[in-house]
């Protein structure tokens, strides 16, 4: 008998979002097909505003496609497993060979992998709050429960170790730690993380380090590698080719397992069984890795003042710093801002509807705080990567709306043609 509610969805994606992608993207793409320019700033491609790939990346996967052909082994070919082992090395990791370093389809594929190997039915992982949702949702669809420690907007963003702790329970099987954070460029300060190490090894948890943008930060601000921290407890890295090396396109992330790596030989072992069933990661682009990590280190100039993030960022701070609504806890690292907006001023605030009308009265696509899982609705998300010069711009239309509410609280002009909220 023919359903007409049509095909149901699974219930596993009740609780599962990603906005940065949802609906405000799809209309977003409906307006550019009607012929409106649309500044995309929910998402950080840096391919899109003209930051290309490093040439010696492209020219190592070329002259290595002849070797790219089959399958390779689940973990990734050797040379990038080890490019990864020495970059690891460098920094004053130990213990790790290329045994513990997993290639994956990107980070999110490797998220995805280590949390399925790991939970069963109700584990909870602890998870910043806001976070990349990627974490939250990964959790979800494996079975277990996210639980969010707060990162604050009054401490910069940067979490309370003994706030964490009082989050973990028997159910408590690893903490997830991004840093430099997306979204908020949070550059986690050393003595952060080694409380964070500490208290893994007390509770016997598993530290999953989000260090995708690791070598992208500025004014100073210091990036410490978790790996350097965590002694006696299991620690995983993971970082990727496409946000530092600018290819998102290519796919490539890896996972590199320090710390306490004896007592973990099941764990890996079922990791390993997940990298087998999916077969292995896309080849051409993994014979990039060993290059783009011995190789120059480009992103350096682009962080450094003059270089092109740094201007950008610099373009942000003034524009927040010049509006009468927006705050801004200036970001140490990354490649975005999480803007705040004076409720004093806009007590009517709503993120959500924000984002809405920037979009179809300003043409400017931005990802509204809540898509990060925070409890607050006075935050949006913006990426740094355009030039200062459209960032000026951006920020003009963004006053300019804000001014409207301003002038006329709890009205909206007549932009509401789509709902984001959940049916």
């Amino acid at each position: 008998m023919r359903n007409e509610h049509g095909i149901r969805p699974s219930e596993g994606l009740r609780q599962v979002r990603y906005e940065i992608r949802g609906r405000l993207a799809r209309r977003a793409h409906e307006l550019e097909r009607q012929g409106y320019e649309i500044i995309s700033l929910n998402i950080g491609n840096p391919r899109a505003f003209g930051l290309r790939t490093p040439e010696t990346m492209r020219l190592a996967m070329i002259e290595n496609l002849a070797e790219a052909e089959g399958y390779c082994h689940q973990k990734g070919i050797f040379p990038a497993r080890e490019a990864v082992v020495m970059q690891q090395q460098a920094r004053g990791v130990t213990g790790v060979t290329a045994e513990e370093v997993f290639i994956g389809n990107g980070v999110s594929e490797l998220i995805d992998l280590t949390l399925r190997a790991l939970l069963n039915d109700g584990d909870e992982v602890l998870v910043p709050s806001p976070d990349y949702p990627l974490w939250t949702a990964a959790v979800t669809l494996n079975r277990g429960r996210a639980v969010h420690y707060p990162c604050r907007p009054e401490n910069a963003f940067v979490p309370d170790p003994e706030e964490i702790a009082r989050l973990v329970s028997a159910r408590t099987r690893a903490i997830v730690i991004i840093n430099p954070n997306n979204p908020t460029g949070a550059v986690y300060p050393r003595a952060v993380l080694e409380a964070l190490a500490r208290l893994a090894e007390r509770r016997d948890l598993i530290v999953f380090s989000d260090e995708i943008y690791d070598q992208m930060t500025y004014e100073g601000a210091e990036f410490v590698p978790m790996a350097t921290l965590v002694r006696d407890a299991l620690c995983a890295t993971l970082s990727g080719l496409s946000k530092v090396y600018r290819a998102c396109g290519y796919r490539v992330g890896w996972a590199v397992f320090s710390g306490r790596t004896q007592g973990a030989a099941d764990y890996l072992n079922a990791l390993e069984l997940l990298a087998s069933l999916r077969l292995c990661g896309s080849v051409p682009a993994q014979w990039a890795v060993q290059t783009a990590l011995g190789g120059y280190q480009s992103i350096r100039e682009l962080v450094s003042p003059g270089g092109r993030l740094h201007e950008s960022r610099a373009a942000i701070s003034r524009a927040v710093g010049q509006s009468r609504f927006l705050t801004l806890a200036p970001p140490g690292g990354a490649m975005y801002a999480f803007v705040g907006v004076d409720t004093r001023a806009l007590p009517d605030f709503d993120d959500e509807q924000f984002a809405l009308d920037l979009l179809e009265q300003k043409h400017v696509l931005v990802a509204p705080g809540v898509s990060f899982n925070v409890p607050y609705r006075n935050h949006f998300r913006i990426t740094n990567l355009p030039d200062a010069a459209t960032l000026r711009e951006v920020f003009s239309r963004i006053e300019e709306l804000l001014a409207s509410y301003a002038r006329a609280p709890g009205v909206r002009a007549p932009s509401q043609v789509i709902s984001l909220k959940r049916p």
